[in-house]
């Protein structure tokens, strides 16, 4: 039961952060949602912030299996086509875990990582396994030749996550259709990353 009742905490607390942001967000209306005793939400999680914190995490310690789960290995694909999986994949997760991006795209997590070590790391580690995933792909392009050979994959990997990343505000702030952007998009870094001596 504990268990059940912590994950049930940290789901109403998602939504309720997602929504009111974590300043407005007050701890008696997550006891109304969850029906646990505030009590019983700070014996599973030290205080507010450790909900947050906790919520942070869930999202950084489901990125890589998720996009296991996502991929599709069977297949060959050149780097290039990776580089549009992890687009896909990037659109997709922010869709499915729409929530807790909410949060990441809100102002405080970042004000909260320039006092507090541990919601820094846990942002850099989150940022830092997205944009892995696209110099993964930038790389495994430049050694099968779909990919220029001449240009920095990390660089070039933060470059396309910024692009991908915007888009991603854009939809979450109702200002732009980012499905009328999406073949735009995968064209213009199929042309900044390409190889095009082949």
């Amino acid at each position: 039961m504990g268990v059940k009742k912590k994950e049930v905490i940290l789901q109403a607390a998602t939504y309720l952060f997602s929504r009111k942001g974590y300043k407005d967000a007050a701890m008696g209306e997550l006891s109304k949602m969850t029906g646990a005793a505030e009590g019983t939400i700070f014996y599973h999680f030290k205080n507010k912030q450790g909900i947050f914190l906790a919520i942070l995490n869930s999202l950084k310690d489901g990125i890589l299996p998720e996009f296991e789960r996502y991929r599709n290995t069977e297949s060959e694909k050149t780097g290039l086509d990776m580089v549009e999986e992890s687009i896909s994949f990037y659109l997709y997760m922010t869709k499915s875990r729409e929530d807790l991006f909410a949060i990441l795209h809100q102002r405080y997590p970042y004000e909260l990582a320039e006092s507090n070590p541990e919601c820094r790391d846990i942002l850099e580690a989150i940022y830092n396994c997205f944009v892995d995933i696209f110099e993964n792909a930038i790389a495994t392009g430049q050694r099968d030749g779909s990919i220029a050979s001449d240009i920095v994959a990390r660089k070039s990997a933060l470059i396309v996550f910024s692009m991908v990343d915007s888009m991603v505000r854009f939809r979450m702030n109702n200002l732009y259709d980012v499905g009328a952007l999406y073949n735009e998009l995968i064209e213009s870094c199929r042309r900044m990353l390409e190889n095009r001596t082949r």
